[in-house]
C-alpha cells in the first residue's frame, strides 16, 4: 500500500502536468492577461463554492488567518498575471523555461521564512541557473520583457508555495483555496474598477474563449489548486517547487505539439533550459540525500 507521502508525490506530478497545459490554454485564449486571470479566478471561485456547498465544508477561520489567506491570494493572482502576460509578449517555451527558476528562489525564501540556515551549495547552483538564464537572454533577447515577467512569476510562485505550506498543514485545502482565490479576485476587481476597465469590451468573450476558460478555471484551477494545497500536508515547500519544475518540460512539449513552428526555439535556448532544469533537479537530489542522512 502506498504511503501518504508517495501518493501525494504522484498526485503532485499529475497536478504539474495539468499546470503545464495551462500555459497552452493561456496562449489559446485571446484575452489579455489581466481579464484572463480575473475570469479564471472568478469562475474558479464559483466552481469551488459549489463543491463546498455540496460537501458541506465549513468556512469558519480565525480572522487573522482569513486576512493572511486573502493576502496570499494577491500573491498567486500576481503570479498568474505575470505568467500569462509573459506568454502573451513572448511564447510558452520562453515563459516556462524561466519559470523553472522557482526552486532557486525557494532555496532563499524558505530559510528566511522558516528561519533556517541558507545552504551554500544551493547558492552555487543558483549561479549556474543564472548562467543558463544568461544563455537564454543572449539568444532570445527580443523576448526580454517576457523573460523578466516570467522570472517575476517564478519568484511570486516560490513565495506563495512557502507561505501556503504553513496553512496547508492546519486547515482544509478547499477552504484555503476558496479564500485565496477570493483575495485574488477582489484585488483585481478593485484594480480593474479603479482603471475603469469594466467596459463593454471587457465582457465580450468569444465562444472559444469561454470553452478554454471553463477548462482553465475548473480542472486547471479549482481542482489543481485544491489538490496542490492538499499535497502540501505531506510534502515540503522545496519538494513541491522542485516537482513544479517539471512543468516546463510538460508545457514545452505540449506547446510544440499544439503550436508547431511558433514554439520551436534555437539550440542555445534548449541548452540554457536544460542547464536550469538539470541544476534544479541535482540540487533537489542533494537536498533529499542530506535530509535523509
Amino acid at each position: 500500500m502506498l504511503s501518504d507521502n508517495l501518493k501525494s508525490y504522484l498526485h503532485l506530478h499529475l497536478i504539474v502536468f495539468v499546470w503545464g497545459f495551462t500555459a497552452v490554454l493561456g496562449a489559446l485564449i485571446s484575452l489579455d492577461a489581466l481579464p484572463l486571470v480575473w475570469y479564471r479566478m472568478a469562475l474558479a471561485v464559483v466552481f469551488i463554492a459549489l463543491y463546498i456547498w455540496q460537501q458541506k465544508i465549513p468556512l469558519r477561520l480565525p480572522r487573522k488567518v482569513l486576512l493572511q489567506l486573502l493576502v496570499a491570494g494577491i500573491v498567486i493572482a500576481l503570479h498568474w498575471f505575470t505568467f500569462f502576460r509573459a506568454i502573451k509578449v513572448s511564447n510558452v517555451s520562453v515563459t516556462l523555461a524561466c519559470l523553472s527558476t522557482g526552486a532557486f528562489f525557494t532555496s532563499f525564501i524558505e530559510p528566511i521564512w522558516l528561519r533556517t540556515k541558507i545552504v551554500w551549495y544551493e547558492v552555487f547552483f543558483g549561479l549556474i541557473v543564472i548562467g543558463g538564464l544568461c544563455l537564454i537572454f543572449r539568444v532570445e533577447s527580443h523576448y526580454l520583457e517576457g523573460i523578466l515577467l516570467a522570472l517575476s512569476s517564478a519568484f511570486l510562485s516560490a513565495t506563495f508555495a512557502v507561505i501556503n505550506s504553513r496553512f496547508a498543514k492546519t486547515y482544509n485545502p478547499t477552504t484555503i483555496s476558496f479564500y485565496e482565490l477570493i483575495g485574488g479576485v477582489l484585488f483585481f476587481t478593485l484594480l480593474l474598477a479603479m482603471t475603469q476597465s469594466f467596459d463593454a469590451k471587457f465582457f465580450q468573450v468569444s465562444a472559444n474563449d469561454w470553452f478554454y476558460l471553463a477548462i482553465l478555471s475548473s480542472f486547471c484551477t479549482a481542482y489543481a489548486f485544491i489538490a496542490s494545497v492538499k499535497v502540501m500536508k505531506f510534502l515540503s515547500p522545496y519538494t513541491v517547487m522542485l516537482t513544479i519544475n517539471l512543468e516546463p518540460i510538460y508545457g514545452i512539449i505540449l506547446a510544440v505539439i499544439v503550436f508547431g513552428e511558433k514554439e520551436k526555439m534555437s539550440t542555445q535556448f534548449y541548452i540554457g533550459a536544460v542547464i536550469i532544469l538539470v541544476t534544479v533537479i541535482l540540487n533537489g537530489w542533494l537536498k533529499y540525500t542530506r535530509d535523509k542522512n
